[in-house]
């Protein structure tokens, strides 16, 4: 009752609303009756959303947007103020994946991952936040993942991208500690269930798979709607995003190592596939649901998480026991 009486009628925007975790956002803010504004690259789909979250009793409007163009962001927060003469929630979820080696991936998609998922937020945050100021409040919520601490080989600029969101961030809200009601809140989840890595560039010439343990969408959702209702700066969603943090803060040379051993492993392994730029540059017409399928939708089993945090925490300590005896 508490997040409906709070949530009831506020305005959330949400970013990258199209498919996965901002799709499974929009279905559970329109739980609460909020007014959505839903944007993406894909007009298609967002009508298709707009339509599953009006059914919950939300008003929603799609503005088609392509959040690394700053002008467009700057329209966007326009029709959401317009719209209903504020915004209480910024959510900056959109983001794209590109894999393979870094000097085998074109600079060019390096570049555009970099504008999509730093710059993006950026322009997100910069479009915003003079509404925030002069409404005298208003939240963000910066999707980055554990991606913002633990690097991933093969996604160097993914990597570049989400450790470049967390410092910036952090500087943000340095310099909005004089606005009080006015918050920048990150969220850190596992790996995801979601359509993303589908979608993701791709110049391994291998199949891609997210690592296990894999978190449904609607957990990282629901987070978002906590955070919503009660701001917090750093919301770490699924006990692994925060073993991994721990792991690489106390060994970061040892998991960068674990990572990099356990992505070329898989990848020799991996079923072959074509390249391909995925929706890296332009949108693409599948994969648009909430889900990915790569692990069973619902709250993830307690035994595979602690599993997980034993195998990792085993490799690091081998690995270091090894490096000792050399």
């Amino acid at each position: 009752m508490r997040k409906l009486e709070k949530l009831q009628g506020k305005t959330i925007l949400i970013t990258g609303a199209s498919s996965g975790a901002g799709r499974a956002a929009a279905l559970e803010f329109a739980k609460y009756k909020t007014n959505l504004v839903l944007a993406s690259r894909n007009e298609e789909a967002l009508e298709e959303v707009k339509t599953e979250c009006e059914a919950f009793g939300a008003q929603a409007l799609i503005v088609p947007t392509d959040t690394s163009d700053s002008k467009a962001m700057i329209a966007l927060a326009n029709a959401a103020n317009d719209w209903q003469g504020k915004i209480d929630v910024w959510l900056n979820n959109a983001g794209v994946l590109a894999a393979g080696d870094f000097d085998k991936t074109p600079m060019a998609v390096h570049e555009q991952v970099i504008q999509t998922n730093l710059l993006g937020y950026m322009n997100g945050a910069h479009a915003v936040l003079p509404i925030f100021k002069a409404q005298g409040y208003g939240t963000i919520i910066n999707n980055i993942s554990i991606g913002g601490f633990l690097p991933v080989p093969y996604g160097a600029g993914y990597t570049a991208a989400k450790f470049g969101l967390r410092g910036w961030s952090e500087a943000l809200k340095g310099e909005l500690s004089e606005w009080p009601d006015i918050y920048v809140c990150d969220l850190f989840p596992a790996f995801l269930d979601t359509p993303g890595i589908q979608h993701a560039g791709n110049y391994t010439a291998k199949v891609l798979k997210p690592a296990p343990p894999v978190y449904d969408p609607f957990r990282l959702a629901r987070a978002m709607v906590k955070v919503a209702v009660a701001p917090s700066a750093n919301t770490y969603v699924g006990s692994v995003s925060m073993l991994l943090k721990i792991g690489h803060a106390v060994l970061p040379e040892l998991m960068t190592q674990i990572t990099g051993l356990v992505m070329r492993r898989y990848l020799r392994s991996a079923d072959p596939i074509a390249l391909t730029d995925g929706n890296v540059f332009t949108t693409v017409d599948y994969g648009l649901s909430t889900h990915g399928g790569f692990g069973l939708p619902g709250e993830p089993k307690a035994h595979r998480k602690y599993m997980a945090g034993v195998l990792v925490a085993g490799m690091a300590l081998g690995l270091y026991l090894m490096s000792k005896k050399k």
